[in-house]
Formats: structure tokens, sequence, C-alpha cells
């Protein structure tokens, strides 16, 4: 697929203070989502005419989808875009919440918001891949064991790059 014809889109990557350490905030889509039923994500979404940047698009869709207001957002910085299957470029934006609000979920498309500690992704017994094809396309699919539920995909690619820049900072 040509990166012309791909849809570009932002997620958070949510790095969450909590009492106990260091959690990533995942959301689990609802079955009734246009794209990517029931899977665990980040909040985020297709950037609007209106967004002025990567993160402006995670940020406002983040709004959107658990009411998390970009005030209570640091943004660190941006990692690696991906192209996915389904037909999007994704622009993964690192944010630190020193302090959590509450939260207001769109029901139409988050089922349940997560944390998962970050120290779980540092286990390398946690983490395994395969290669799938998908479209006549061969690509290494990530994989977290963390939940009830596997991190995977664009998702848990996201966390691998994630976990390589804590452990090896430039």
């Amino acid at each position: 697929m040509q990166r012309e014809s791909l849809t570009s889109s932002a997620v958070l990557v949510p790095i969450v203070k909590q009492p106990a350490g260091l959690e990533l905030l995942f959301t689990k889509r609802t079955d009734t989502v246009e794209h990517h039923k029931g899977q665990i994500s980040f909040p985020g979404g297709a950037a609007d005419e209106t967004d002025t940047s990567p993160a402006d698009t995670a940020l406002r869709e983040s709004l959107e989808e658990i009411g998390l207001d970009r005030s209570a957002v640091s943004i660190l910085g941006m990692m690696d875009d991906l192209q996915t299957p389904s037909g999007f470029i994704v622009t993964p934006v690192v944010g630190f919440i020193e302090q959590l609000p509450s939260l207001q979920i769109n029901s139409k498309e988050v089922a349940e918001v997560i944390f998962i500690p970050m120290e779980l992704f540092f286990d390398d017994s946690k983490k395994h891949s395969k290669i799938i094809e998908l479209n006549g396309t061969k690509r290494e699919v990530y994989f977290f064991d963390v939940w009830k539920e596997p991190v995977w995909g664009a998702t848990a690619f996201f966390v691998k790059q994630l976990v390589e820049v804590v452990r090896n900072p430039r």
C-alpha cells in the first residue's frame, strides 16, 4: 500500500504515575467500533483536518475516547510510525501523566480502561512474536502476555519500542 493512500493517525502511549509505580494505560475497544474490534489498544485514532500534529491527534482522540484532558499529559516525544495492514500509518506519541484525572469513558468506543504495570513489559519471558502472512505480506507480530488477554499487534510493537528506548537511551 502506498503511504499516500494510508490514513494518518496517532495514539497516545500514556505512562501513568501510580502509588505502586509506573503503569501503561490501555483501552479495550468495543465490539461495535469500525476498526480493531475488541482489541487492546492505546487511545487514539485518525487525524482530523483541524489537528496540527500527531500529538494533537493523540490528545484529541484520548479526550474523545476516555475523557483524558490534554492538560494532564506531558508529551515526552514520538516513536517510529507503523503502517498497519488495516490501512493506517500510526504515530505513537508518548505522554506522562503525573496525576490521573477522573476519566469519562465513551462506551461506544471503549469497553474498558486497563492499567498494566510497566515493569511487566520488561520481563522478556512475557514477550513473543509470530510471523503472520496477511494480504500476501509476511510480518512479525509481537505479543505480550501481561493481562488476561494478550497485548499484541501495533500496540505491542509500540510497547516493544518504548521498552527498547528505556533500556537503551541514546
